[in-house]
Order: C-alpha cells, then sequence, then structure tokens
C-alpha cells in the first residue's frame, strides 16, 4: 500500500472544505442567514449545517471510501488490511477529526508525520490509512461495522 501524506491529504481537505462552505451557504440561503458579508448560521440550521457535515464526511467514506476531495486527488481510506471500511470506522475516524482539525490540523500533520503508516488520531483509533491508487474493489469495501 502507498500511504498518503500531509501534502495530497490537504489538497483533498481544502476541497472537501469548498464543497462544505457551498452547502453551508445554501442552508444559510434557505434558512434566511445571509448577511451582506456572507452567513451566519445559528439555531437549527446550525445543527442541520453540523449533521451535513457528519453526514458527508461519514457516508462517503463508509459507502464508497472516499470524499469527493480524496477521490479527486486519488486517494481512498481503507483499514489497516487494505479491505474497504464500514460505518463503525468512519465514524470513528470522522468524529475525531476535530481533534486532528485543531490548530489547521497542525495536530492531524504531525501526527501523519511522526506515524509509519501516515494516520491521524482518527485512523490510529479507526484503523484505517489513507492510501493513493485504485478504489477498492467490489470483494474489498465492506458496509459492515
Amino acid at each position: 500500500m502507498h500511504y498518503a501524506g500531509v501534502g495530497s491529504r490537504a489538497v483533498a481537505t481544502v476541497i472537501d472544505s469548498i464543497v462544505m462552505f457551498a452547502a453551508f451557504f445554501a442552508i444559510a440561503a434557505a434558512t434566511g442567514q445571509t448577511t451582506e458579508e456572507g452567513f451566519e448560521l445559528t439555531g437549527v440550521p446550525f445543527f442541520l449545517a453540523t449533521g451535513v457535515y457528519f453526514l458527508y464526511y461519514i457516508a462517503l467514506e463508509a459507502l464508497s471510501g472516499a470524499t469527493l476531495g480524496k477521490r479527486i486527488v486519488g486517494l481512498r481510506v481503507v483499514r489497516e488490511d487494505g479491505g474497504g471500511i464500514g460505518w463503525r470506522e468512519s465514524v470513528i475516524r470522522n468524529l475525531l477529526r476535530f481533534v486532528d482539525g485543531l490548530f489547521l490540523y497542525l495536530v492531524g500533520a504531525v501526527l501523519v508525520w511522526m506515524s509509519a503508516k501516515r494516520q491521524r488520531l482518527g485512523d490510529r483509533i479507526a484503523e484505517t490509512v489513507v492510501v493513493r491508487g485504485r478504489k477498492a474493489s467490489a470483494g474489498e469495501t465492506s458496509a459492515q461495522g
């Protein structure tokens, strides 16, 4: 397996952040929370945006092994044994995204740099890795978990 480093993961994160910004703006526009400066999500729209955020990362990775950003960059998330991840692994690694994302993802970057398998905290606990290369075949993909 060819483990993904900080650079390609950062590019994927930027792409995913653009997707999330567009989704959040759409929620703000639909709920009347746009301003002259942009938008502000409060109350129910904030919780809706939070749900969309988690659904985006968790569902896409559990079902296909990659978010849009990872897919564009040519990355995918797999179990340490190379098999596809399921819901359990996706939930664990993405709930820990908040810790890895501290200080503009510096925490995650340092952990990736210090890991032989290039794992951030969420990957270590979920026992997953981010790899370069082809998509997991149907036989490798797992919806268990």
